[in-house]
């Protein structure tokens, strides 16, 4: 017979487990990817807990990789200096199931706005040299995954394209009313 004890620590590490995997698939950048493949990114994402107040990352600092969040909320800030003031401008709210950074998975330029832990958040970390391992030792693997960055970057891109389509346009309504 088993010990009550010993069941129970078995069950709660298999939800920890599950939990993770969850979290992968839903990441738009693990999409289309086999059970076994999900396995091994899992095995290459490191959890961490932050504080309210914790920094993920700083703007301006280097990127290293990518984070999904878990449990918790994230604010995205960028800083900007209007003359010798500094404003932060907060540019996102993410929560639970988003993600982060993962521009960071292919160059090593700076970070253009900081991530602010905004209560006690759980993420997980996906670093640029854990992709580079996965790309060595499993390249179809990291081909999808790249591919699937590429994607997930294109769509962003044209979102930023058509607002910007959108705030000329505006710009030259203006203009116009103006002569």
């Amino acid at each position: 017979m088993a010990s009550p004890l010993w069941t129970q620590i078995g069950k709660k590490e298999k939800n920890q487990d599950e939990r993770i995997k969850d979290a992968i698939k839903n990441v738009n950048i693990f999409r289309n990817l086999t059970d076994k493949e999900i396995s091994e990114v899992k095995n290459a994402v490191y959890n961490r807990t932050y504080k309210k107040g914790d920094y993920i990352f700083k703007q301006g600092h280097p990127g290293n990789g990518m984070y999904i969040i878990l449990t918790g909320t994230i604010q995205i800030i960028q800083e900007k200096f209007i003359g010798d003031e500094k404003k932060e401008e907060v540019l996102a709210t993410l929560r639970e199931g988003d993600f982060l950074g993962e521009l960071s998975l292919l160059d090593e330029a700076p970070r253009s706005a900081s991530a602010l832990c905004t209560e006690i958040t759980e993420a997980m970390g996906f670093f640029r040299g854990d992709l580079m391992d996965v790309v060595n030792r499993k390249p179809v693997l990291g081909s999808k995954i790249i591919l699937n960055i590429a994607r997930v970057l294109g769509e962003r891109l044209r979102t930023t394209n058509q607002m910007l389509s959108e705030l000329q346009d505006k710009e030259k309504e203006k203009n116009h009313e103006h002569e």
